[in-house]
């Protein structure tokens, strides 16, 4: 019986050996990427589209500030306002005592050749106080604000040939020869302007001032009390005819800045709030009653004008600051 042949292992000739499937490691099939879709952008309210673009900062230069502060700092002790000069005016119509008028005869003669000859109206060029109203869209760019508010009043004391008063610290007592530093107050206000106001402040008249913490119930009344009572202390010291600066309400502090901001109102202007208004006239007309009148030789008019800044204060307090102007209210102003 014949062997059955073995299959060749070898494929016969001409045929293609199958290749083996290559092992494939199994992977996990994965699931297509889900694309994110983009997030709509949210529209910006009707209002705003409307009102267009941001606008950018407006820029005001340190340089261009210093440069105010030294021509007010020389033009508020030359020049007097006009409604300083107007109040002089009509204090000389209301004045009874002869006295009196011819103090403030002397007191405008004095103002024209200030102003004539670009002199200072007082030996007294005061310390330089200066209020700042800053437009939170202004930028300063060039130099810090304070810096070049300083460096203007420098300039304008040194060019203007203005007494310098300032004394580098108040126990040592030596001149920093170039009345810097300037008192700055700033408040930051809507807008893109700058407001400055330039308020050289003698020592005879600040040394008059006085704050009180009343109690609430001393009311309306103890504040007329400590305000008329303040001025008679004073008498002549301020140089009447005065201005009267009072602060009602806030804290400790702000309270006496009130009574320094209430000074930079027009003199004779009417405060806004009737109830103020009243009081306002009241006070002048129990000033005036004193006697003290001009240069403290008695006479009828003692103050031109008192003018009343009020703010919200703590329940169990009722501040009351009084700070006072001599006749010689200096003060300039400019908006960059």
């Amino acid at each position: 019986m014949a062997k059955a042949k073995r299959k060749s292992k070898t494929p016969a000739r001409g045929k293609a050996k199958a290749k083996k499937p290559a092992k494939v490691k199994a992977r996990a099939k994965r699931a297509p990427r889900r694309v994110k879709k983009a997030r709509p952008v949210k529209k910006a309210p009707r209002a705003a589209r409307k009102a267009g673009p941001v606008s950018p900062l407006r820029e005001i230069s340190a340089k261009k500030i210093a440069d105010v502060v030294a021509r007010l700092s020389m033009e508020a002790n030359y020049d007097l306002e006009h409604d300083v000069l107007e109040a002089l005016e009509r204090g000389l119509g209301a004045e009874i005592s002869p006295v009196g008028k011819e103090i403030f005869n002397q007191l405008l003669e004095n103002a024209a050749i200030a102003r004539n000859e670009r002199m200072p109206i007082c030996q007294d060029t005061g310390l330089a106080v200066i209020f700042v109203d800053l437009g939170q869209d202004a930028h300063v760019t060039g130099g810090l604000l304070d810096e070049a508010i300083n460096e203007g009043v420098r300039r304008g004391y040194t060019e203007g040939y203005l007494r310098k008063s300032v004394l580098g610290d108040p126990l040592r007592r030596v001149n920093t020869k170039d009345n810097t530093p300037a008192v700055i107050h700033t408040r930051i206000v809507p807008g893109d302007r700058l407001r400055l106001w330039v308020v050289p402040k003698g020592g005879g008249s600040e040394n008059m001032s006085k704050i009180a913490m009343l109690k609430p119930a001393d009311g309306i009344e103890g504040v007329k009390k400590f305000v008329a009572e303040s001025v008679r202390i004073a008498s002549a010291n301020p140089c009447p005819p005065i201005v009267v600066g009072v602060g009602i309400g806030g804290s400790f502090e702000q309270c006496a800045e009130n009574a320094k901001r209430a000074l930079l109102r027009t003199i004779g202007s009417a405060h806004p709030d009737a109830f103020y208004a009243d009081l306002e006239g009241e006070l002048l007309r129990i000033i005036n009653d004193l006697g003290v009148g001009p240069m403290g030789l008695g006479g009828r008019i003692t103050a031109l004008a008192v003018h009343i800044e009020a703010a919200p204060c703590h329940i169990a307090s009722l501040p009351v600051a009084v700070n006072i102007n001599c006749h010689a209210a200096r003060h300039k102003t400019a908006v960059l």
